[in-house]
């Protein structure tokens, strides 16, 4: 089944261990893909701008491997991750008559992945679910690994299960009709990986920036295939976050406050991690574990891939109630992810108020 141009990884979790495959033209693979698992029957939840563009070759593609297919739309916007929208995901599956043994398909960026991931958790108690991100940073984050979920007026992801694909297609062709803020927030995750894990992917990273920002289409690919291999490695070693996989919510802490803070969707989750990377840099530095010259790397190379580094101005009081509401909060402590060093990450919940004063506007 498997094209010569098209990669493959593994999140290895036992039983549940699935593929990754990576490539121009990877929407192709949907219907063998499917055919062989078998499944006969799938619901695709999108939303329309990406219908537009991608539906009609995945839809060939299982239909020209006897699978049949629906569509559910969803609202775009990290502002319709919510109950309701879950709600009319739900019901429209039962209206669709939809069996343990149809597959959810999720075409679209991480909010579709979210939500579609989320439904396919709970409905019937867990149906099968097929991730193909069609955004860049949903290719590098959201579509592998298994967090599925809603917002909530009180906190970003706040509702959800770990709910594992049975795989992850990602056609490195979707990113030619992404704007180039999409573009650009899917770059911060990809920056998060080589500040966190791979020193030497960050070096990459710095040298091949501008090549990245014009959609270079190998560098991209690399981008993507070494971004999903850290986090496949993170994930099968540490599937519900009880340890390693906390350090991917490097920026996370500072950056979910932004949005909830803003409210969801007036900066693109990208926008608030790239920040919030940056002011955990800053943190890390006036606690002496690193120097301010790997915190102006950092900094550079966020505002070279067209990031904001300048949080907004939420008040102190404010960042503190909504980091506090976040769900790494463990026993009433913050748990943030500081550098050690350009390529190490740790663990904290030794941050002083007085320290989190002076970088919190």
């Amino acid at each position: 089944m498997m094209e010569s141009d098209i990669r493959t990884l593994e999140v290895a979790l036992a039983e549940r261990t699935y593929p990754i495959h990576i490539g121009a033209g990877a929407l192709r693979l949907a219907g063998p893909l499917l055919a062989g698992l078998p499944v006969r029957k799938a619901v695709i939840i999108t939303n329309d701008t990406v219908a537009a563009h991608w539906q009609p070759p995945l839809r060939q593609s299982l239909a020209d491997s006897g699978v049949h297919a629906e569509t559910v739309i969803v609202p775009d916007g990290e502002a319709h991750k919510n109950w309701k929208t879950l709600q009319d995901v739900l019901t429209r599956l039962l209206e669709l008559r939809t069996e343990r043994g149809t597959i959810v398909v999720a075409l679209g960026g991480g909010v579709v992945g979210d939500i579609a991931g989320f439904a396919a958790a709970i409905y019937q108690r867990g149906v099968p679910l097929l991730q193909i991100p069609t955004t860049l940073l949903a290719q590098v984050d959201s579509s592998v690994g298994g967090k599925t979920g809603i917002n909530h007026p009180l906190g970003k992801n706040m509702i959800g299960a770990f709910y594992q694909p049975r795989a992850v297609l990602i056609d490195t062709d979707c990113l030619r009709t992404l704007p180039d803020r999409e573009l650009a927030a899917g770059l911060a995750e990809v920056i998060k990986y080589g500040a966190i894990r791979d020193a030497g992917f960050f070096a990459w990273l710095e040298a091949t920036m501008d090549d990245l920002v014009r959609r270079d289409a190998p560098a991209l690919a690399h981008a993507i295939h070494t971004s999903c291999r850290i986090k496949a490695e993170i994930v099968g070693a540490d599937e519900r976050e009880h340890g390693e996989r906390a350090l991917l919510n490097f920026g996370h802490t500072f950056g979910h406050a932004i949005e909830n803070g803003l409210g969801y969707g007036a900066w693109l989750h990208g926008e608030a991690v790239a920040t919030g990377m940056v002011l955990a840099a800053e943190v890390s530095q006036r606690l002496g574990r690193i120097d301010a010259g790997t915190t102006e790397r950092l900094r550079s190379l966020v505002a070279r891939a067209g990031l904001p580094v300048a949080p907004p101005a939420l008040g102190f009081e404010r960042w503190k109630t909504l980091m506090g509401r976040d769900k790494k909060v463990v026993a009433g402590a913050v748990r943030y992810v500081l550098l050690d060093a350009l390529g190490r990450a740790a663990i904290s919940t030794d941050v002083p108020d007085s320290i989190l004063r002076d970088v919190l506007p």
